[in-house]
């Protein structure tokens, strides 16, 4: 176990040094000057080259480089001089908002999609399970942006059950996380279902059921146990994609998170912003790899996490 940990480790320090090299050279890669940006088309040009020095932007790009990775190595993303702070703290700042609509997303894609692929595993081929497989491929199909402006349209607008943008009740977190969550559903309840279908055909099932246990115990009891193992392993990857996906739905809704700081931080070319944003988004898909991997080695014991 400990030499899984060591190994993910280090993939995640390369990971993170992969991120920050890409996202270093993307937003410099980008059309348009910071200096410019900042200080409007009509400013002096003696005015837009001082900017360009003070941001170091009239340095070589592989002093630039080897700047940027000193200053991350020390956790130093540098000062967002559109906001005048810190970027990192702009960053913490929003992060909150971020993860209360992520973790809920989350849990209701694990719970519904865990429901819908147990009861289309259970009898496959079957008027559910074709249900449900069209549900999921229509839950795939749909862009986020087009199912959040649906709900708005219906459930705000319409039948005026819930507010359309905007924070302060739980009542705001309920159309952006089913927004994020749908796709999310999708994926968890054709692999959960796909896992319960080939677990039903092992020879345990068999034995329990001719032991007198009834079909839901055997699917609750052993066949969804086994079937968690893909479902944990996809969460752990996918609530890092939540997390970028919630950049198009925290726009639509209006919600005060990552996603909206991050747009403004691309718009006006804040360097530091959009990298501190990446950076951290980065870390957390690390750790939570890590934590998927600790949970299946629970999940499944027969796992040797250490020969991988």
């Amino acid at each position: 176990m400990i030499r899984m940990i060591v190994h993910r480790l280090l993939i995640g320090i390369f990971v993170m040094w992969g991120a920050a090299s890409l996202i270093f050279l993307i937003v410099r890669a980008a059309p348009g000057d910071p200096a410019t940006v900042l200080l409007g088309p009509d400013a002096d040009p003696g005015q837009i080259d001082r900017l360009r020095v003070s941001l170091g932007l009239d340095r070589p790009l592989g002093a630039q480089y080897l700047s940027y990775l000193g200053d991350v190595s020390r956790l130093d993303f540098g000062e967002s001089h559109r906001l005048g702070r810190p970027a990192m703290d702009a960053v913490l700042d929003r992060l909150p908002a971020t993860i209360d609509l992520t973790l809920t997303a989350t849990a209701i894609a694990v719970t519904v999609g865990l429901a819908l692929g147990l009861l289309a595993g259970a009898r496959p081929g079957g008027p559910l399970d074709r249900a449900v497989s069209a549900c999921t491929i229509a839950l795939q199909s749909f862009p986020t942006f087009w199912i959040g402006i649906m709900l708005v349209l219906v459930f705000s607008l319409g039948l005026r059950l819930l507010p359309s943008s905007g924070v302060g009740t739980p009542q705001h977190l309920v159309l952006p996380a089913v927004t994020l969550s749908f796709p999310f559903i999708a994926i968890i309840a054709r692999l959960t279902r796909t896992s319960v279908v080939e677990a039903m055909r092992e020879e345990y099932v068999q034995t329990a059921l001719a032991k007198g246990l009834t079909a839901r115990q055997v699917l609750l009891g052993h066949v969804l146990r086994n079937s968690l193992i893909p479902v944990v392993t996809v969460v752990g990857v996918q609530i890092g994609a939540l997390v970028g996906g919630a950049v198009i739905v925290e726009n639509v809704f209006a919600w005060p998170g990552l996603g909206s700081l991050v747009v403004d931080a691309v718009a006006n070319r804040d360097y530091a912003v959009v990298q501190g944003v990446t950076l951290l988004i980065a870390g957390i898909v690390v750790v939570l790899n890590l934590v998927a991997d600790l949970l299946i080695a629970q999940l499944d014991p027969r796992i040797r996490m250490g020969a991988v």
